[in-house]
């Protein structure tokens, strides 16, 4: 048994993966509006954006789990850092090209690391010391994912957007393609030495992922009801948080909303996202004491209602509706994941796979937001994720019942 000085200190280098992890993955949120007004691209074309990156849960989460239980926890690390500091540095010639398939490739090679840190990282936190302080320790790696997501926005707003709205000029492409460079040099840089330094680092040796025995002849995880709509909410809520975060800089730019430029909405998107980080830690001791599914159905329904609201409204009350609708997703793909595995005994293993491939909905909800953004308008778009919501409290009342087969 590892000491707990050397748990301890695996535990806070390690939590720098999430922290990493989050602000990458939100930072997609800014290069959204940035690449659309350098490419000059309708909201489905940039929408493209979302769907190469998220499409990578879908298609590596299989081989990740695979490369895990070949290499094990620590090199799986390694080699998923490297893997995203390879998609950053990639950054660099997309934009000395000024070419989106290139920022697109970027995109799903850096995801394809974040994938593999997130089959890695989460199992490997939440065993690394006595096992009844494992959700402790993984709430405090998730916390600092959402610190990451909370300052992306903002720094990203400041490196990146410029002050003015719309298509770049043709004397200013050039300069607006080459803002990505030094953010996303310095973000490979970082993950290199990270990287580094935690194989250098003799992590304490945890047991190599196991097949699970045990399984009852003629079972399967598609027999479990609870299971199955939980993966279909995993997508609605994934596929809604993304959409949302996605539009909100050019929803705040529109003259009815905001009337803001892209970097100055781009603070604002930082609220959205840092609400998430305190709803993350109000919700955490409201669990102790309410069923977590009322507790799911209660927030998607103040979630949908507030989406509702920005939909029916303008000015400052559509802007502050639709970033407090962070402050209520923060419990909803813990709550869901947590429902959905529910007594399912040997086919945990399969069931968490099915509900981590569920996470393409950021791939494809986004994609028709921005199809409905095109043909009925950026403020009418948001009754889609109002619909997702409505889905999510259907499960937390109703659909997360475990239904016991003889």
């Amino acid at each position: 048994m590892p000491t707990q000085q050397k748990t301890g200190f695996a535990l806070a280098v390690v939590t720098t993966v999430f922290f990493m992890w989050g602000f990458v993955t939100v930072l997609n949120d800014i290069l959204v509006p940035h690449l659309k007004a350098l490419f000059d691209l309708n909201y489905t074309q940039t929408m493209l954006i979302q769907f190469t990156f998220f499409s990578a849960y879908f298609l590596m989460a299989t081989p990740s789990s695979r490369i895990l239980a070949h290499m094990g926890y620590q090199m799986s690390i390694v080699l998923g850092l490297g893997v995203m500091g390879l998609g950053a540095m990639m950054f660099v010639p997309a934009a000395s090209l000024a070419s989106y398939p290139l920022f697109l490739l970027a995109l799903w090679v850096l995801a394809s690391g974040i994938t593999l840190l997130q089959v890695a990282a989460n199992p490997y936190v939440a065993q690394l010391g006595p096992a009844d302080k494992g959700s402790s320790r993984l709430n405090l790696a998730q916390a600092f994912n959402s610190l990451g997501t909370t300052l992306a926005p903002f720094l990203g707003g400041l490196l990146i957007l410029s002050d003015h709205n719309g298509p770049a000029a043709a004397g200013l492409k050039t300069a607006e393609a080459n803002a990505v460079k030094l953010p996303y040099v310095g973000i490979a840089l970082t993950l290199f030495v990270l990287a580094a330094a935690i194989s250098r680092f003799r992590l304490p040796a945890l047991p190599d992922i196991e097949e699970s025995y045990g399984i009852s002849a003629g079972d399967s995880i598609w027999k479990h009801r609870h299971l199955v709509l939980g993966a279909l909410g995993i997508f609605l809520y994934v596929g809604a948080e993304v959409s949302i975060g996605s539009f909100l800089v050019n929803y705040f730019s529109q003259a009815n909303i905001g009337g803001l430029t892209e970097r100055a909405a781009a603070g604002y998107v930082s609220f959205y996202w840092g609400g998430a980080m305190i709803g993350r830690f109000v919700g955490s001791a409201v669990l102790r004491k309410a069923p977590p599914g009322k507790v799911l159905g209660a927030a998607a329904l103040i979630a949908s209602a507030l989406v509702w609201t920005t939909v029916a409204t303008s000015g400052s009350v559509a802007m502050w509706s639709v970033i407090a609708v962070g402050m209520f997703n923060s419990v909803m793909f813990p709550t869901i994941f947590t429902l959905g595995i529910a007594d399912l005994g040997p086919l945990t293993a399969r069931g968490s796979g099915l509900l981590i491939q569920a996470i393409v909905g950021g791939a494809l909800l986004p994609m028709l937001q921005g199809v409905l953004a095109d043909s009925i308008g950026i403020h009418m778009a948001f009754a889609m994720p109002a619909l997702c919501y409505l889905y999510i409290v259907f499960y937390g009342f109703k659909g997360s019942r475990v239904v016991r087969h003889a």
